[in-house]
C-alpha cells in the first residue's frame, strides 16, 4: 500500500455563527458567571458539548427549544441564559426573558436576517413558505415570525399540498439547505403562486462547504470523509452531496470511527466537516489518515 494523500476542505469546521455563539458562552463562563445556560444544545456536536460542559456551560431544555425549563433566578442568581446560533421564536424569547436571569442572544446574524425578512413581510400581510426541516430548531424559530401565516416545505409534494395562499407569498430557506433543491422548489412554488417573492437565504458557509466537495472531487479525491454529528443537519447534507457526486462517503463523528482498512485503498482522500464540528476532531482524523502508509 502506498501512502494516502489527504486533502482538507478549506471550509471544514465551525462556521462563523457557531464560533460566535461558543465565544459568547465561553466569555461568560471565563468571567465566573455560572452556570451559563443554553436553551437546547449550543452546538449539534456531542464531543464539543462535553468540552463546553466541563467549562461550566450547561444545556437545558431540548433540541427544538420548546420545553419549559426547570431553572429560576432564585436558585441561580449568577446565571446567564444564552440563545444558540439557530435562533428562537419571539414567543420563546419572551419566555426565556421571563425567567429573570441575564439574557444574551447568540443567534447567528445570518439567521437573524432571515427572521427579519419573514417578520417584515408577515407585517405586510404576506404568507411565508420556509424550505427546511419542520423539526429543526432554526425552522421552528423562523415560523414564529410568520404571524401564524407560515408553512414549511421540504419537497415538491409539500408545495402541491399547500392551501390557496393568495397573491402575497414570500419564500425563504433554512440556512443549511441545498441550493439546487431550493431553486427547483422556488420554481415550482412560483408555478402555483406566480407573484412569489423568493429570497435565497442559504448562508455563505453552507454554499462554501457544498462547493468545496466539488473542489475535492476536482482535485482527484477518490473518497471523502465527512466529520460531524449524526444529528447535525448540515453534516448529513454534506454526506449526501458526496454520494450524489458518486464518491464513496465515510461519515464519522470522530476519528475512532474511521474505517482505516477501507480508506487505505485510496490514493487521495478528501476530508470535510460540518459547521458544528470542532477543529480538534478534524485534526485528529487528518492525522490518522496521514499515518496510513
Amino acid at each position: 500500500m502506498g501512502s494516502v494523500k489527504v486533502i482538507r476542505a478549506k471550509s471544514a469546521g465551525f462556521c462563523w455563527g457557531v464560533e460566535r455563539a461558543i465565544d459568547i458562552a465561553r466569555e461568560y463562563a471565563q468571567k465566573g458567571r455560572h452556570p451559563v445556560y443554553t436553551d437546547g444544545p449550543l452546538i449539534h456536536n456531542r464531543q464539543m458539548m462535553e468540552v463546553l460542559t466541563g467549562e461550566g456551560i450547561r444545556e437545558v431544555g431540548d433540541y427544538t427549544s420548546e420545553a419549559k425549563l426547570a431553572v429560576s433566578r432564585a436558585t441561580d442568581a449568577n446565571a446567564v441564559m444564552v440563545v444558540r446560533a439557530h435562533g428562537i421564536s419571539p414567543e420563546r424569547r419572551d419566555y426565556l426573558k421571563s425567567l429573570g436571569m441575564e439574557f444574551r442572544d447568540a443567534t447567528c446574524p445570518d439567521v437573524g436576517i432571515i427572521a427579519g425578512k419573514v417578520r417584515l413581510h408577515a407585517k405586510k400581510g404576506f404568507r411565508t413558505v420556509i424550505f427546511g426541516d419542520p423539526k429543526h430548531p432554526e425552522v421552528i424559530g423562523l415560523l414564529g415570525y410568520a404571524e401564524g401565516q407560515g408553512h414549511v416545505i421540504s419537497g415538491e409534494a409539500d408545495i402541491d399540498a399547500l392551501p390557496e395562499l393568495g397573491d402575497k407569498v414570500c419564500m425563504v430557506s433554512q440556512s443549511t439547505m441545498f441550493t439546487d433543491e431550493f431553486e427547483r422548489l422556488a420554481a415550482r412554488l412560483k408555478g402555483r403562486f406566480p407573484g412569489t417573492l423568493v429570497f435565497d437565504t442559504i448562508c455563505g458557509a453552507t454554499k462554501d462547504r457544498q462547493a468545496d466537495i466539488l473542489e475535492l472531487k476536482r482535485q482527484g479525491c477518490q473518497a471523502i470523509v465527512v466529520i460531524g454529528g449524526r444529528h447535525s443537519a448540515n453534516t448529513v447534507k454534506l454526506a449526501k452531496l458526496v454520494e450524489i457526486q458518486g464518491l464513496p462517503c465515510f461519515h464519522v463523528e470522530t476519528a475512532a470511527e474511521l474505517d482505516l482498512a477501507a480508506l487505505g485503498r485510496y490514493a487521495t482522500v478528501g476530508v470535510t466537516a460540518g459547521a458544528s464540528t470542532p477543529a480538534f476532531l478534524i485534526d485528529e482524523a487528518c492525522r490518522k489518515l496521514a499515518e496510513l502508509a
